[in-house]
């Protein structure tokens, strides 16, 4: 799962006073309710028909892929998809509806396919079919392997999900990655019905032609919003800067992270003299995209260590791009999103003794700025419960120097019984019986020295 709601007590917090004039919050509540995760709208739409519930769970099924929970994104990436290539988006279209209804029919939690947990790896799937499929756009009998591949994907998700859990980890698009490499490996390029695309082994490095002196700026600026794309598969400018305005809708933070992840993935590429091509094409980017959003803010509370921490994880990814595509390509298998899911799962398994480095329960993960929130509201809670116990215990320290301290020392051996009072505080009482050792005080002189300390 990426994310699980926050509980409703924030939702309070949040309301304006009576003392706000209506026409200063109801523009800010009229933008909240298209940005974020749209939580009213996926309250008002859980007790609609299922016709209405299928739509919603879809769209934002399609937006999971991006770490976003919100309809409206999930839109704008589905039109973009279209904008690139109306097959590819038919196909993440199908992918995402045939998932969905699979884990309704698995049984598996409403609550989790609601948001989409159940959709993302089936819009991928679909998606990933058809772009590596040899036989081109419109070739009708892909919708076989799509729908079967797609209604995989909640029985690979609930399978890894149970694995996962123990750890508290994210299963992220290792159905998809799974389900893919299988269908390819399974097909192949000399397949009479379903051929792939040739996939050669990536042996060279460098090629002559790539020089510095070739490079193109503009095409580098716009790999930054290509790589965005190639997270599904596009390779369009256009379908790029859609995507990222689709992020800015849920999340400024998210929408920043994905840049600076494409951004540190080109820049990684051209560090280890990668071909101008694959750059220009964002194939360096996606995957540092999405492990800089799922570590800087998602995962884990945002501060500046965080964010440091979101740019490391990127160029690490980046050079896990390079090693996994050389190794995938010599079994004609592409890298899809598994140096993601391997250098993110690395990150989330750090441990810190710094208090900013804090890595969130999967049961609270949201959007960046909704987990800054609940960080500082369990934070103030926290001092507040502190607070509150040094106040009682403070409030028992007085009535504990109300009462007498009370020392009785016994000795043996002496002649008579004294009673001395040796300081007011605290005050020692010393019995010294006339008796011998063998035997105990006599009952009258023990009533009279508790009769004495009851006094005190």
């Amino acid at each position: 799962c990426y994310f699980i709601g926050m509980t409703t007590s924030m939702d309070n917090n949040h309301q304006p006073s009576q003392g706000e004039a209506p026409h200063c919050s109801f523009p800010f509540r009229a933008v909240g309710l298209f940005t974020g995760d749209m939580r009213r709208c996926g309250e008002w739409v859980k007790r609609q028909s299922l016709v209405i519930q299928l739509p919603d769970c879809v769209f934002r099924g399609v937006a999971q892929v991006m770490f976003v929970n919100n309809p409206l994104s999930g839109l704008l990436i589905v039109v973009g998809l279209f904008l690139q290539n109306p097959w590819w988006a038919l196909n993440g279209l199908l992918g995402t509806l045939v998932s969905t209804v699979s884990a309704f029919m698995l049984g598996q939690n409403r609550e989790a396919i609601s948001v989409g947990f159940y959709g993302y790896n089936g819009t991928l799937v679909g998606i990933l079919i058809a772009v590596f499929s040899a036989k081109g756009s419109w070739y009708w009998w892909l919708f076989l392997p799509n729908v079967f591949m797609s209604m995989l994907c909640p029985v690979v998700s609930s399978a890894l999900s149970s694995v996962a859990s123990k750890w508290d980890l994210p299963i992220f698009t290792l159905p998809f990655n799974i389900l893919v490499c299988l269908h390819i490996a399974a097909t192949g390029a000399a397949h009479p019905y379903f051929p792939e695309v040739d996939i050669q082994p990536n042996n060279h490095l460098h090629h002559l032609n790539d020089s510095i002196q070739s490079l193109s700026i503009p095409q580098l600026f716009l790999s930054v919003p290509v790589g965005v794309g190639q997270v599904y598969g596009c390779d369009s400018p256009w379908t790029g800067g859609l995507i990222l305005l689709a992020l800015l809708l849920c999340s400024p933070t998210l929408c920043f992270h994905a840049m600076l992840g494409s951004a540190a993935g080109m820049f990684a590429g051209l560090a280890l003299a990668a071909s101008h091509r694959d750059i220009y094409t964002g194939l360096w980017g996606y995957n540092s995209a999405l492990s800089c959003i799922a570590i800087g803010g998602v995962f884990y509370v945002i501060t500046w260590q965080t964010h440091l921490l979101a740019l490391i994880c990127a160029l690490f990814c980046a050079y896990m791009t390079s090693a996994t595509s050389k190794l995938m390509s010599v079994l004609a298998l592409p890298a899809c999103t598994w140096p993601f899911c391997l250098s993110t799962l690395i990150f989330l398994l750090i441990s810190s003794e710094i208090p900013a480095i804090c890595r969130l329960p999967l049961s609270v993960v949201s959007y960046p700025e909704e987990n800054r929130r609940y960080r500082r509201q369990l934070k103030a809670s926290e001092e507040a419960q502190h607070s509150q116990q040094n106040g009682s215990q403070e409030e028992a320290r007085p009535k504990e120097k109300g009462r007498p301290n009370v020392q009785l020392q016994v000795e043996k051996g002496c002649s008579e019984c004294e009673l001395m009072e040796l300081g007011n505080t605290p005050t020692v009482y010393s019995i010294a019986p006339c008796i011998t050792s063998d035997r105990y005080m006599p009952i009258s002189l023990q009533r009279l020295i508790w009769s004495r300390i009851a006094i005190m």
